[in-house]
């Protein structure tokens, strides 16, 4: 029981820093390109990780086998969920993007029944495909009125939960082979070598490598990446990892909805972004699926376990 509430709890505080991050990554892409940023996020990721490592006075007990394993769920997270984070930011507002990941959980409800065999009931499976509506309306109106650039946003966040949704899945049976910190530390190492390898490869083919630091040169860029890097690349694996190696995948993946709530908040209050009207019909929408995806699903636990104690 004291295990699931600090699992919880880890899960409320990855949900608040997930939510703010939106904002920061925002305020990051005034001033560098959304690879630099990527690439200077995961420097500091590293560099804190490694900093750690040191003051644990621990080494990784890892295999090259296991090493492997950890990548393969790093291509997922961090490599595509950031870069489709990142580059969809660059098209649409942070508001958007939050309503979008708020999908999470339905996909990753989705995907355990496929990959993991679990079980849903029907009432859950009409309320995943009213969340999934609500997606689709809100990039429907989005490519409303020739808003190209918008709908390529809209395209790149909802691939970003879609790669969100696999790595719960996947991660939640990693966490039951390997320590939390050697799983947090490759996938920051992966994501350390990936992003500057995309970054500086760029820079190179075009005869830009002098401006690859100028960013860090920006206060608020600084500011940002700090954030990003040490909280919402570093902090969010630890809490993440912590968590699914105490709920089940689709439990953990719930606390989007909140890191959604303080995404539009943040939006709205600090970058003063417009939010329509369809995109309240569309945040509705995908809430009341999701509710209903968690309710159902709670009601149908109850009722099985008082027909096993019956018998």
């Amino acid at each position: 029981m004291i295990e699931k509430r600090k699992a919880y709890i880890a899960a409320t505080i990855y949900s608040i820093i997930i939510g703010l991050s939106f904002l920061f990554v925002k305020v990051a892409l005034t001033a560098a390109t959304p690879l630099d940023t990527l690439a200077h996020r995961f420097t500091i990721a590293w560099i804190a990780a490694s900093v750690l490592l040191l003051l644990k006075k621990e080494s990784l007990k890892v295999k090259i086998k296991d090493v492997l394993m950890i990548a393969l769920l790093a291509i997922l997270y961090p490599t595509l969920f950031f870069a489709f984070q990142v580059f969809g930011l660059v098209h649409t507002s942070s508001s958007e993007a939050g309503i979008i990941q708020a999908a999470v959980p339905i996909f990753t409800l989705v995907f355990a029944s496929l990959l993991l065999r679990e079980t849903s009931t029907l009432g859950q499976k009409l309320a995943i495909s009213l969340s999934v509506l609500g997606v689709m309306y809100i990039m429907y109106m989005n490519g409303a009125g020739d808003k190209n650039t918008s709908l390529l946003g809209s395209s790149l966040i909802f691939l970003s939960a879609l790669t969100a949704s696999l790595y719960n899945v996947f991660a939640r049976k990693l966490t039951q082979r390997y320590s939390l910190f050697t799983i947090t530390y490759v996938m920051t190492l992966f994501g350390f070598i990936a992003f500057n390898g995309l970054a500086l490869s760029n820079h190179i083919m075009n005869g830009t490598v002098h401006e690859f630091e100028q960013p860090l040169m920006n206060l608020n860029f600084v500011i940002g990446i700090l954030y990003l890097g040490v909280l919402s690349s570093l902090g969010t694996s630890c809490l993440t990892n912590y968590a699914l190696s105490q709920l089940p995948a689709s439990q953990m993946s719930v606390f989007s909805n909140l890191a959604t709530l303080i995404t539009i908040l943040a939006g709205i209050v600090f970058l003063h972004e417009s939010f329509h009207y369809y995109h309240a019909i569309g945040a509705f929408i995908i809430i009341l699926g999701i509710v209903g995806v968690n309710f159902l699903g709670s009601r149908e636990s109850r009722h099985h376990t008082r027909g096993v104690r019956k018998k």
